[in-house]
């Protein structure tokens, strides 16, 4: 059990850091910016972005396109495998053997986490809190679903462990002033540079004892 005294919180994004879906997304977002922006690597540009941000950023001006491309991605996601990182589930039942408090903080909307549910039904038994697009007001790379799950636990920010992978969610856990660890699914080490105190490829070679000594060497810097 970790030390009450120092209380933490661990706070995963989903897309890619929980679930390995981001290859599958990128090859839907990208088809999408070709096809209407006449834009490659459009998959990459939005990834940890709310769809509602996407819309506003990209295509304000083409309500039809937003239309058809919900509905298309509605399609998609039925027919997306939401399988699990290596090793994410180890690592999530030694936080909860040790009581240590953990959420997901993703950028998802509630018809997409609905739709997850049906795959995977234990994730509410595996999660102390489920945080999705609709449960805050500003999205990645503004640290402000951070801040909340960090208000909803009660932990300072220096002790919030943040697991991310997109560039949107590293900046938005670094501005949150947690310690954020990168999961290379999307971004490859070197551009995880100067946003994560430390990468993983998965969770195979993630324990909470490892954490904490990356924190506790940061700590004493």
């Amino acid at each position: 059990m970790v030390n009450r005294s120092t209380k933490i919180a661990v706070l995963f994004d989903f897309d890619g850091v929980v679930v390995d879906t981001e290859t599958q997304y990128t090859q839907f977002w990208d088809a999408v910016g070709e096809k209407y922006l006449d834009k490659k690597n459009f998959g990459r540009l939005i990834k940890g972005t709310t769809l509602k941000q996407i819309f506003e950023r990209y295509f304000s001006t083409v309500a039809e396109c937003q239309e058809q491309i919900k509905s298309d991605l509605n399609v998609f996601e039925k027919q997306m495998s939401y399988d699990f990182i290596a090793g994410v589930e180890d690592f999530i039942r030694e936080l909860r053997q040790k009581e240590v408090p953990c959420a997901i903080v993703t950028s998802s909307n509630r018809q997409k986490m609905n739709r997850v549910l049906k795959v995977h039904p234990e994730l509410p038994t595996l999660f102390d809190a489920i945080f999705i697009a609709e449960d805050f007001k500003k999205s990645k790379p503004d640290p402000d679903c951070f801040l909340l799950g960090m208000r909803h636990f009660g932990v300072e920010p220096q002790n919030t462990i943040v697991f991310e992978d997109s560039l949107m969610g590293l900046k938005a856990g670094d501005a949150s002033g947690a310690l954020v660890i990168g999961i290379t699914t999307t971004l490859t080490e070197e551009q995880m540079e100067g946003l994560a105190v430390a990468t993983f490829p998965n969770f195979t070679q993630i324990t909470l004892s490892g954490i904490l000594e990356i924190k506790k060497e940061l700590d004493e810097k």
